[in-house]
Formats: structure tokens, C-alpha cells, sequence
């Protein structure tokens, strides 16, 4: 059993009217085209939208203020360019180039190009679809009987025809499938913006990251070198009878454990090196000569302005992008609810035929038809409803994770703000204890040479300041990530224009030609 039922309301025919016109053709055109426009305002006039309407971000639970630190309103803008704030100019020439050439910023890119063609496509479903047709034919008839066949001469037969056909938007189906193309075009934007929050802030943590391995091994050199002289005055004394062996050795071990650091931390610094490359969508070692001078590592000076927690509703672009996504399934529910009710089409053709290709446009050739069709749904055991219900279940699983987008949003504000603020605290002590074992390496040095201090003591002194300006260099490090992480939580990132225009492959000779060998 059809689950259709079709409706088809008659036209008069072109033979019914008798009036002479100046262009037949004209005529028959203009009478269809009145039709159409007749039946377009109609439906503009009656047109409706079923399924629930968004009325933007859902009402939830949110803190009032962050409790790590005192919370105030941000101004607009302020997060832009946050890396600026690090002071550090091969950083920001590193930024700009991989904003420019990361391959996962190119297929965003893509993305935003693809669901603008999808909100056009959609777009096209308000408006008729127009398609002609043309054709000449050698023809040859033979009319046969039992006594006789008789053929007739050959002739050619010139056609030519129009057909459109034209859903009218009644229930607003239409209506909503551009809605949910329009919101997944914004959220494929908001999805471009969190790539490049991500790509800034990885390019920034592994560059701080190199340049602290770069410090660790200059202090693991310098170390190193303090140590040996060390095991060289322990060596005069032994062989001058004043010390023993066993100091040598530990003098020995001592030094040679500090410069087995050095490989680790350059396999590390490579590492690092050469994923800042690939960000960069560079080969691993695209970056090593920029990097191959030391530098120090990063410091902010001026804090992140938090804002509000309400503001990651607009600052944050995955929040925003799972905000736009659930506005998207909440217009597919319409575009599905639709789909349960009637629809009305409009089709109209127009043709003509003739043996002679200027007798074409004469009236007694001319035929045309219009009107419209009604379908209605009668039985389909349920699928259009189930249609309605996974398009709701969906519109949950978006809200669901939008939801829950915002949860994890509030964590990484929290967590980054309690961890600058404890590891500037750590880094003040760290500070403060170098400064001290320094004193202490020098004064028990000092000692030594004289025989006022036993070997011990330099070893113990040397070993405490080598661990205490190490952990120094890698909370200044923690310091600095923190501050990045941060950044990246309140939504900072690139704020110039994006050109999405400008596809990866721009394809030449598309238009017919000749093949060659597949190669």
C-alpha cells in the first residue's frame, strides 16, 4: 500500500484559449509564471514552524565568582594576544607562522568552508528548480496491415521544454534545515577558534618547555665543571696525603652523575624542538636553527584578567561551539516534525514541438501545464515519529555536552588559577633556598681548602645547591605553563581575521577535457 496520497488539481489546457497573441510562447510562459507567483505568496501568507524554537543557552547552575582569586568584569579584548604579556619576540614569530601553516588549523578551515556550502545548499530548497530540455530527431514511421506495409517518408522532429517544480516551505521544514545548517556553520567557526586556542598555547608550553631544558643543561654544564675543579682539589690533597680515597671517588661520582643529566635533557630539548616543527607544519628539525641559541625562560609580568564565570559562555569557543550545536538539534526536531505533515509542490512544464525549427515558437505547438500536488502522509508504520524522537534524544546528547563542556571549563579556571598562584609561591622559595645553599657552597669550599671543613660538607653543600637551582628553573618553568594553561582556559587566542576562503588544493582544468593515463 502506497503511504502517499496525491492530490492533483487540473489546469486548463493551451487549446482552451482561443485569444491571439503576438508571442504565443510569451503568453503561455507569462500565464504559468502567474501561477507560480500566485501560489508563492499564498504560501508566504499561511507558512508556519513546527518543532520547538531555541531561545538560546539553557539556564544553568553557575559560581558567581572564581574561588581562587577576587573576581571582576573583563573587558572585551583583553585576552587577545595574551602571549605578548611573555615578552618574548622568536614566540610570537612562532605563533604567527603556525596560525598560518598548522595543518589541523587547515582542516578547520575546511570545516567552516564545508558547512558554509551546506547552509547555501539548504538555502536553495526555498526557491524552484528550473531544467530545460531540447532535442532534434531523424524519425521514420511504417504502418502495416495483411495485405500490404506502407512506409511513410522520413522527417525530422525539432523539441523543446521547460519543467520546474517547487516544494512549498508550508510547515517550515525548509525553514529549519537552514537553521540547523546556519548554527552548524557557526559552530564549525567556534570549532576554528579552538583550534587556534589550542595550537597558541601548545606552541607556547613546548617553546617554554625547550628553553628550560636549554637552563637545565647550562646549569647540569656548569655544575659539572664546579664539581670536577672540586674532585681536582680532592685529587692534590689525596696525593698530598692530607685526604683519602674514599672523598675522591665521591668527588668523581659526584661530578660524573650531574653530567649524565646532560643527555636527558637534550633527547628532551629535541623532543620538544621538534614538535614546536610539526606545529608548525614544518618537517620535525623546522624549527632547530631558530632554537639552536639559548635563551631565558619566559616570564609573565602582568596578570590574566578572569573575568566572570559567565563570560566563558562567549570567551570559551568549544562552550560556544557545543551551545551552537545544541541549538542545531534543537531546529533538526522542527525540520523532522515537518516531515509528519503534508506537503505541497508546485510543478509547471512547458514544451513544444515542430517539424520545422521556426515554427517552434507557433501557438498550435505550444503546450503547457501547472499546478500543484499535495502529499500526504497516510501510513509508514511510525518512521516519520521515530524520526522526531532521535532528532529530540539527539537535541539531549548536544545539551548533555554542553553541559558538561562547561563543567570541564570551570575546572581548568579553577585548576590553573590554584596552580600559578601556589607555584609563584614555591618559586619565591625556591629562590630564597638558592641564594642560601649558594652561600653555603662558597663558605664550605672555602673551608675545605683551608682544612677547616670536611669533605662532607662541600659534597653535601655542592649536591643541595645543584638540586635547588634546578627545581628553581622548573617551577619558573611550572610558572610559566600555568600561566599559559590559564590563558587557554579563559579562551585567549588569535583575534585578527581568519581567511577561510583559500581552499588547501586549488584544482586546475576542471572543465571537460580529455583524460590522461592513471598513472
Amino acid at each position: 500500500m502506497p503511504s502517499h496520497l496525491f492530490v492533483a488539481v487540473p489546469t486548463p489546457s493551451a487549446e482552451e484559449n482561443h485569444r491571439p497573441t503576438p508571442s504565443p510562447l510569451r503568453a503561455a510562459l507569462s500565464r504559468a509564471g502567474s501561477a507560480c507567483v500566485a501560489l508563492m505568496l499564498g504560501a508566504t501568507l499561511v507558512g508556519c514552524a513546527v518543532g520547538p524554537d531555541y531561545a538560546g543557552p539553557p539556564r544553568l547552575d553557575m559560581p558567581s565568582h572564581w574561588s581562587a582569586q577576587p573576581t571582576s568584569r573583563r573587558q572585551a579584548g583583553t585576552l587577545d594576544r595574551w602571549w605578548l604579556r611573555l615578552r618574548d619576540p622568536l614566540l610570537n614569530r612562532l605563533i604567527e607562522q603556525a596560525v598560518e601553516a598548522n595543518p589541523d588549523v587547515a582542516k578547520a578551515k575546511a570545516v567552516v568552508r564545508e558547512a558554509r556550502a551546506t547552509v547555501q545548499q539548504t538555502g536553495a530548497g526555498l526557491f524552484p528548480s528550473i531544467s530545460g530540455s531540447a532535442s532534434v530527431t531523424n524519425n521514420k514511421t511504417s504502418a502495416g496491415s495483411a495485405t500490404a506495409v506502407v512506409d511513410t517518408a522520413p522527417y525530422t522532429l525539432h523539441q523543446a521544454s521547460f519543467d520546474s517544480s517547487w516544494e512549498l516551505d508550508l510547515f517550515g521544514g525548509t525553514q529549519r534545515s537552514i537553521e540547523a545548517a546556519v548554527r552548524g556553520q557557526q559552530s564549525a567557526e567556534e570549532d576554528l577558534r579552538d583550534s587556534l586556542v589550542t595550537l597558541i598555547g601548545d606552541v607556547a608550553a613546548y617553546y617554554v618547555e625547550a628553553r628550560g631544558y636549554q637552563a637545565r643543561i647550562a646549569l647540569a654544564q656548569r655544575t659539572s665543571v664546579s664539581q670536577r675543579d672540586t674532585e681536582k682539589l680532592t685529587r692534590s690533597k689525596y696525593e698530598a696525603g692530607s685526604g683519602n680515597a674514599v672523598d675522591l671517588a665521591k668527588a668523581t661520582a659526584q661530578a660524573a652523575s650531574t653530567e649524565a643529566n646532560v643527555p636527558t635533557y637534550q633527547a628532551a630539548l629535541a623532543a620538544d624542538i621538534h614538535r614546536l616543527g610539526i606545529l608548525l607544519g614544518r618537517p620535525p628539525d623546522g624549527v632547530a636553527s631558530l632554537m639552536a641559541r639559548s635563551a631565558p625562560v619566559p616570564a609573565p609580568r602582568m596578570p590574566l584578567p578572569t573575568g566572570l564565570p559567565a563570560d566563558l559562555l562567549m570567551t570559551r569557543p568549544d562552550v560556544a561551539s557545543a551551545e551552537r550545536k545544541l541549538a542545531q538539534t534543537t531546529a533538526k526536531i522542527g525540520a523532522a516534525e515537518a516531515d509528519r505533515y503534508p506537503a505541497v509542490s508546485l510543478t509547471g512544464s512547458v514544451g513544444t514541438s515542430a517539424l520545422r525549427a521556426g515554427d517552434l515558437a507557433k501557438y498550435s505547438n505550444v503546450s503547457w501545464s501547472v499546478g500543484p500536488s499535495v502529499t500526504v502522509p497516510v501510513f509508514d508504520a511510525g518512521k516519520r515519529l521515530a524520526t522526531v524522537r532521535i532528532a529530540e534524544a539527539q537535541r539531549d546528547q548536544a545539551f548533555a555536552t554542553f553541559h558538561s563542556t562547561l563543567l570541564t571549563a570551570f575546572e581548568d579556571v579553577e585548576n590553573a588559577l590554584v596552580s600559578i598562584s601556589q607555584e609563584r609561591v614555591r618559586t619565591v622559595k625556591l629562590a630564597e633556598a638558592a641564594k642560601n645553599y649558594r652561600e653555603a657552597a662558597r663558605l664550605s669550599r672555602s673551608l675545605f681548602e683551608t682544612g677547616s671543613a670536611s669533605f662532607i660538607d662541600v659534597l653535601d653543600a655542592e649536591r643541595s645547591l645543584y638540586s635547588a637551582e634546578d627545581s628553581l628553573i622548573q617551577s619558573k618553568v611550572s610558572v610559566a605553563k600555568d600561566y599559559i594553561s590559564l590563558a587557554k582556559a579563559l579562551g585567549g587566542g588569535w583575534s585578527d581575521p581568519v581567511d577561510t576562503s583559500t581552499p588547501i588544493i586549488v584544482d586546475t582544468n576542471t572543465g571537460p577535457h580529455f583524460r590522461e593515463a592513471v598513472k
